[in-house]
């Protein structure tokens, strides 16, 4: 009578707060979404939750299938993890890189959970090295590279973890401020932040400054993302950054923060990982926790589309 893919709908339903949204965690059209929704409603005989509220109001059912998601869902995937040891399969090394500055707030939590429920894999993530990530991980350095920059690789395959929109923090007292986005010859006169990787990785050029042959009057670097938003509240300078990575900043009112373009860009990170450890049993769970945690400790992203999933 109830299946798993309802419990799981009603998840997203929860956590997102929309129809909208709840679809495309489900990936599913949203006509499709409210086919399943009403579908189950006939099996319970019974309304789940208030239509047209936001966020979502759940009646007494639709609590009640909540709370069973939630005791069910958790002990569905620990079956899966032990089925997966079962068949021998466990053992593997997860060694990765990083070429997102602003990724830890998401990653560590990751990691520290898969840490819990698969033990037997070794994990690394190696600081300070001095080569190319990517090709890295072709030579087997490494086993997967979080990016938002993919390079065609053979052998190597990109699975999409959740898109993000790049925003313009700049301090309080600019003009910007009170702009709801900007153009990018609007960066001519300004000092730009950046961390210091190749201007080609990073979406403020390649998405909007360099397709309108437009360079900023002054680029600095800075390595940390505190000290980029101490620069910017101080008026010395802006910077673009993932929506996430400015949360606390905005909540805190320390600075602003404008869209790129009126329809703002918006980016895919991946996880880079060997087409021959794509399917181990650890590295599905990895990436799955992955996208869990990312929708759970980040505000503003939205699911990767399935068709962005590719192998170089």
């Amino acid at each position: 009578m109830i299946e798993l893919r309802h419990l799981r709908t009603l998840l997203a339903l929860r956590e997102t707060g929309s129809l909208v949204e709840a679809a495309e965690r489900v990936h599913l059209t949203q006509s499709a979404l409210s086919h399943q929704l009403k579908d189950l409603e006939s099996r319970v005989d019974g309304p789940l939750f208030a239509r047209k509220t936001r966020p979502v109001e759940f009646t007494r059912a639709g609590l009640r299938l909540l709370a069973l998601a939630d005791e069910i869902l958790p002990a569905v995937r620990k079956a899966e993890r032990d089925l997966a040891r079962l068949a021998g399969t466990e053992q593997g090394r997860l060694h990765m890189a990083i070429e997102c500055h602003s990724c830890f707030q998401w990653l560590m939590p990751t990691v520290d959970y898969f840490r819990d429920h698969w033990p037997e894999v070794e994990i690394d993530i190696p600081s300070g090295h001095h080569f190319d990530p990517l090709p890295a991980l072709a030579r087997e350095q490494l086993d997967l590279v979080i990016t938002a920059d993919p390079q065609p690789l053979e052998g190597i395959h990109y699975a999409p973890l959740f898109r993000y929109e790049g925003l313009l923090a700049v301090s309080r007292q600019h003009d910007f401020a009170r702009r709801a986005f900007i153009e990018p010859k609007a960066l001519a006169d300004e000092t730009l932040i950046t961390y210091p990787v190749e201007h080609s990785r990073l979406d403020i050029f390649s998405q909007f400054l360099s397709p309108a042959n437009v360079r900023p009057k002054e680029i600095r670097t800075a390595e940390l993302t505190i000290m980029m938003m101490q620069l910017v509240a101080s008026g010395r300078g802006v910077c673009a950054l993932p929506n996430w990575a400015l949360t606390e900043y905005l909540e805190r009112d320390y600075v602003c923060a404008v869209k790129l373009g009126e329809n703002g860009i918006w980016s895919t990170l991946y996880a880079a990982i060997r087409e021959d450890t794509l399917e181990a049993p650890w590295m599905q769970d990895f990436l799955r926790t992955a996208r869990e945690t990312s929708f759970a400790v980040l505000t503003g992203i939205k699911p990767a589309c399935r068709d962005e999933e590719s192998a170089a």
